[in-house]
């Protein structure tokens, strides 16, 4: 039944756009790939929704999702950040990018074998930590901290942090849709559509601040 494989197919999808998106990437276009992650991330998005609703998870499904992700949502930062520190002037120390990548396959491993997420995250997960790295090369318009070998070495080394702490945070998927029990979720969501409205990319850190905060008050208030 080619249903089975539609779910496949999607994660497929995150793989080749997430490929594409290296592909500008090592060319220094690193405001192209932002809209290649996206593609990856509604295709990320998608294929589980699918096999959700499709009845047909499968374990290669689990497996060929994470490999998929590790490129999409963990090589794929890394070079964007190793290009961003190539840019300013960082030398060897550009490497240091792909501890995004490391961090990111860790992350992966770990939720793989996590009992513990299977309705919330432990720890940052790899497509939002992407989603603010494409945000980095917008923002270096308007702060020249952005070209500072240092500063970018400090985020790198607290986003890795991020994706391997015990930091609780919530997943979108609810399984009701009442207020009550989704309120945090919904403020959290119509706050960041409101921001990627008018900051568009230049967002992306206040939504994952957002997205921290709101977790925590999650976790502390709601039911």
């Amino acid at each position: 039944m080619i249903k089975k494989h539609i779910p496949n197919m999607l994660t497929c999808g995150n793989l080749f756009s997430g490929s594409i998106g290296i592909v500008y990437a090592f060319n220094g276009d690193l405001k192209t790939v932002a809209f290649f992650v996206i593609i990856s991330g509604v295709f990320d998005f998608f294929d589980g929704f699918a096999a959700r609703l499709l009845h047909v998870k499968s374990d290669i499904g689990k497996e060929l999702d994470s490999l998929a992700d590790v490129i999409s949502f963990g090589f794929l930062p890394g070079v964007i950040m190793y290009q961003l520190l190539l840019n300013a002037n960082a030398g060897l120390l550009a490497y240091a990018g792909f501890l995004i990548t490391i961090f990111s396959a860790l992350r992966l491993a770990k939720f793989n074998i996590d009992t513990r997420q299977t309705e919330e995250f432990i720890g940052l997960n790899t497509p939002m930590n992407t989603f603010f790295i494409i945000s980095l090369p917008y923002l270096l318009d308007y702060s020249s901290l952005l070209a500072n070998t240092y500063f970018l070495l400090a985020i790198t080394i607290t986003v890795s942090y991020l994706l391997i702490s015990e930091l609780k945070l919530f997943s979108m998927k609810m399984n009701k849709l009442s207020w009550e029990a989704n309120k945090y979720k919904f403020i959290f969501l119509i706050l960041s559509i409101v921001l990627l409205a008018f900051l568009k990319f230049a967002a992306l850190p206040i939504v994952l601040i957002l997205y921290i905060l709101f977790s925590q008050i999650h976790f502390k208030y709601s039911k």
